[in-house]
């Protein structure tokens, strides 16, 4: 196994097992819920935006794979203290990358790089983006439940 294999897998077990950010987030201003059908992926996101339009703090729960829990858990700590703009860039950044698309830009990504090779599983890429996708609609308010199935990734 290559030592990013290693790394990928460390800390995908490492955010599987002890969550960051999970629970309720009283005071929440912001929040949404997502699931993947495919695989019974669940998430509840909650964001508290201040008025400049930073994410001042962010918690999920649910349940899911260790895939969709893992990125998750990472979304939420790459998350504190970035303008919704910023939140908005690393959303596209993420799904380009998890998608495969050619060129995709992960400057701002940090350690979320390691769910770059999901790409070549199309079944997990909708449990690594569920997160994501749930993020874009609690920053747009959106009231429905998101599903993987809506549409691509």
């Amino acid at each position: 196994m290559s030592e990013f294999s290693d790394l990928y897998q460390d800390l995908i077990l490492d955010h599987q097992k002890n969550p960051r950010n999970f629970g309720d987030l009283p005071g929440a201003n912001h929040h949404a819920d997502g699931y993947n059908p495919l695989c019974g992926d669940k998430i509840t996101l909650g964001l508290k935006l201040n008025g400049e339009g930073v994410i001042e703090d962010v918690k999920f729960k649910g349940s899911g794979c260790a895939i969709s829990k893992a990125s998750a858990s990472m979304m939420t700590m790459a998350l504190k203290g970035k303008k919704a703009a910023e939140a908005e860039k690393m959303f596209t950044q993420f799904h380009d990358m998890v998608m495969g698309k050619e060129g995709a830009k992960t400057s701002d990504l940090g350690k979320l790089k390691v769910f770059a090779g999901v790409r070549d599983y199309p079944a997990r890429v909708k449990c690594a983006s569920l997160a994501w996708h749930t993020l874009e609609a609690a920053l747009h308010d959106e009231k429905k439940v998101i599903s993987t199935e809506d549409g691509e990734g």
